[in-house]
C-alpha cells in the first residue's frame, strides 16, 4: 500500500491533469512520444501512451517491447499510460514500472477487435464485471497516482450507467466512454451515440470524457454541450490532422516535416513513422502513387526525409498553381471539401446512396479500425 497521497476525482482532474477540454487518445503504435510531442504542440492538453500489453510489459525476456511502446521526457505531461489485462496481479505489477514517470494508469476496457477476443482484454471483458473490479481496485488501493478506465457502450443505456457506476466504484477516478457498443468496427462503425455518454456523465461524480464523432474543431464543443461531459478525446481525427486541438487545417507537409524532424530526436520505430505519415499524406497521395508505393517501401528516417520533401515540391506547386487553396465547399452530406494538401479527417461512407447510409457509417476517433487493436 502507498503511503503517498493521491488525488482523487476532480481534484485530480483540476489540479494535476488542468481541467482539459482537448485529449489525446491512446493508440497502438500511433500515440508514442514523438507523436504525443507534435499534439502537444498543436493544443492537445493530456496525452496518453499507446496501449500497452501488461503481461508482455512485465516479460523480462521481452525488453524491446518495452523500449518500443514506452519512452517519455520531461515536458510529456500530463501522461496517462494505458494497459489492457486480465489478471489483476500483472496489471498491477506492470503499472508499478511507470507510476513515476506518469500522472495516472488507464485499464483499456475498449478494445473490440479479435486480436482482443484471443487475448481476452479491453471490450471482451466487459461482461465479468467482478474481474474488472479487482483489476481496477488493485490499482486504486496500491498505486501511488490514480487509475482511470474507457470503456464502450452496451446497447442498453440501463446497463452502460450500472457498468459505469461499478468501474467508479472500484476506484476509477476518470472514465472516458467511447459511444460505440463492441460490434461497431470496420464497416459497421457507425455513429457514436452521444446520448448514452450524456446519461453516463450526469450518473457520475467523477470526471467523464467522450470518445467519439469528432471530424473537425468545431466538433468538439458540439459534444461538450450535447454530452456536458468534461473533455473530449480525439484518436483518428488527430492522426489524420494532428493541429485539430488547434483548430486549423495546415498543409499536409508541414505536419510531416514537424513530425519527421522530432523523430530525429527522439528515437522511434519505422513502422510507426511509416504509419503516421501514410495518415497525414492520405488526401494526396492518390494523386502521387508512385510516393505512395515507395513509402511502403523506405527502411530509414532519411528516406523518409527524402520522400517526404519530394511530396512537399509537388505538392506546394500544385497549391500555388491553385485558385482554391482557401476555398473550403461541403459536399452533399455537410462535410467540408478541403483541397487535397491539407489535412483532413479521413471520411468513410458506405457504398449506399442514402444521406443516412452515409452518415451512419463514418468512422472518426475509432483506434481499432486504423489500427486493427485499440
Amino acid at each position: 500500500m502507498s503511503s503517498r497521497q493521491k488525488l482523487q476525482g476532480y481534484e485530480f482532474y483540476q489540479k494535476v491533469l488542468g481541467s482539459p477540454n482537448y485529449i489525446l487518445a491512446p493508440m497502438v503504435d500511433q500515440s508514442e512520444y514523438a507523436w504525443r510531442i507534435l499534439s502537444r504542440r498543436y493544443g492537445a492538453q493530456v496525452c496518453y501512451t499507446p496501449m500497452i500489453h501488461a503481461k508482455m510489459f512485465c516479460d523480462e525476456s521481452n525488453k524491446q517491447y518495452r523500449t518500443d511502446v514506452w519512452s517519455t521526457g520531461k515536458y510529456d505531461r500530463p501522461l496517462i499510460a494505458q494497459f489492457c489485462a486480465n489478471d489483476p496481479e500483472i496489471l498491477f505489477k506492470a503499472a508499478l514500472k511507470v507510476q513515476d514517470q506518469c500522472d495516472a494508469v488507464d485499464l483499456n476496457l475498449g478494445c473490440p477487435q479479435h486480436i482482443a477476443r484471443r487475448g481476452h482484454y479491453g471490450s471482451f471483458l466487459q461482461d465479468e464485471w467482478n474481474l474488472i473490479f479487482n483489476l481496477i481496485n488493485i490499482l486504486h488501493k496500491n498505486l501511488s497516482i490514480p487509475v482511470t478506465a474507457k470503456i464502450r457502450v452496451f446497447p442498453e443505456v440501463e446497463k452502460t450507467i450500472q457498468y459505469a457506476k461499478m468501474i467508479e466504484s472500484a476506484g476509477a477516478q476518470l472514465l472516458t466512454v467511447h459511444g460505440r457498443v463492441r460490434e461497431q468496427k470496420g464497416h459497421k462503425t457507425g455513429l457514436a451515440d452521444w446520448e448514452q455518454i450524456r446519461k453516463v456523465k450526469e450518473a457520475l461524480k467523477i470526471p467523464v470524457i467522450s470518445n467519439g464523432n469528432i471530424l473537425y474543431f468545431e466538433d468538439i464543443q458540439r459534444c461538450l454541450d450535447a454530452t456536458g461531459v468534461d473533455g473530449v478525446m480525439s484518436a483518428e481525427g488527430n492522426l489524420y490532422n494532428p493541429a485539430i486541438f488547434a483548430g486549423i487545417n495546415p498543409p499536409v507537409w508541414q505536419m510531416a516535416k514537424e513530425y519527421l524532424e522530432i523523430c530525429q530526436t527522439v528515437p522511434t520505430k519505422i513502422s510507426y513513422i511509416r504509419g503516421h505519415l501514410f495518415k497525414i499524406y492520405r488526401p494526396a497521395l492518390p494523386y502521387h502513387t508512385d510516393i505512395r508505393e515507395q513509402l511502403a517501401k523506405v527502411n530509414t528516417l532519411e528516406e523518409m526525409f527524402a520522400l517526404s520533401e519530394e511530396l512537399r515540391e509537388r505538392l506546394t506547386k500544385t497549391a500555388e498553381e491553385s485558385n482554391k487553396v482557401s476555398e473550403i465547399r461541403k459536399d452533399e452530406n455537410g462535410f467540408k471539401m478541403f483541397p487535397y494538401w491539407i489535412c483532413q479527417p479521413n471520411i468513410r461512407t458506405a457504398s449506399g446512396n442514402s444521406k443516412k447510409e452515409k452518415e451512419e457509417t463514418i468512422e472518426s476517433d475509432i483506434i481499432s479500425v486504423t489500427l486493427q487493436r485499440e
